[in-house]
């Protein structure tokens, strides 16, 4: 019998793409369609690492399975970090778009050259069981804010973020491109090495 590892996220694009990532684990991927009177978590920590913690912890205890949650975002230096743990409610809070959120970015950088527009995606995960972590990482990915959107891919602020080795913005690239270098990706990778050293 398998053992369960819920994804703590009701987000169906990230939902899709952590699945993608744990996709080697010898494990029954659940998500929180699973338990639909799995109650909401406030992410209302001033951290990535924060909200990543409270959303795996709260969603352990209430599943009685493993849970993985992550919270990631985006930051720009000009902008003093923000969107950062606001990113998926920059522009007008729960309501917001992605594309309204990546227009406001746009919006609040104006023609700022490259040089002003550097900024990292982060991404926490964090992975709890019986209230309890079990194991916690952040990563990064560097880019630039691109002047316009480009790209059909991905979702949130990737047709804005612009990955100087590929020459193109995350939403250009592959999946299996983005996942390669990606915040999430590098996270998650870390988390599938832990659960499979845990296993043997």
């Amino acid at each position: 019998m398998k053992e369960n590892l819920v994804l703590a996220t009701r987000n169906r694009k990230k939902q899709q793409e952590m699945e993608q990532l744990v996709d080697g684990l010898d494990l029954q991927i659940l998500t929180l369609r699973d338990f639909p009177d799995c109650p909401e978590v406030i992410e209302d920590g001033a951290t990535f690492v924060e909200n990543a913690r409270k959303k795996a912890v709260e969603v352990s205890l209430h599943t009685g399975e493993m849970a993985l949650a992550d919270d990631s975002g985006l930051e720009v230096d000009a902008l003093d970090g923000a969107p950062g743990v606001y990113s998926a409610r920059y522009a007008r809070g729960e309501e917001s778009t992605d594309e309204e959120n990546t227009q406001k970015v746009l919006d609040e950088l104006g023609n700022a050259p490259s040089s002003k527009r550097r900024g990292r995606f982060v991404c926490a995960a964090v992975l709890a069981k019986d209230g309890k972590v079990l194991f916690s990482t952040e990563q990064t990915v560097e880019g630039v804010i691109a002047s316009e959107p480009k790209g059909k891919g991905g979702f949130g602020y990737d047709p804005i973020f612009y990955y100087p080795p590929y020459g193109k913005t995350l939403a250009e690239a592959s999946p299996e491109e983005k996942h390669a270098v990606s915040h999430r990706g590098k996270a998650l990778r870390e988390v599938c090495a832990y659960l499979k050293n845990q296993s043997r």
